[in-house]
């Protein structure tokens, strides 16, 4: 019988995204515009939601968003300035 154990990967997914959820708040405040006070944030909450759904099923999966989140809020800040 194989035992169930917790991965800490989607725990450290959700609270990666928690840290760059402060970022994309930032650049809300900091550069009032369509694309970072609506579309960046849209973008974090989408991400969020794809976390959550992935947690148990994908535990691997979800320690790369908060990556992909914050390679994302780099690049629009860099591109779109």
């Amino acid at each position: 019988m194989q035992r169930d154990r917790a991965q800490p990967g989607p725990f450290i997914g959700i609270g990666g995204l928690a840290v760059a959820a402060f970022l994309y708040g930032y650049v809300a405040i900091a550069l009032p515009s369509v694309l970072h006070s609506v579309v960046l944030p849209a973008f974090w909450v989408l991400l969020l939601v794809l976390a959550c759904v992935w947690f148990t099923p994908h535990p691997r999966r979800v320690m790369f968003l908060p990556a992909l989140a914050i390679v994302v809020w780099f690049a629009v800040l860099l591109v779109a300035r």
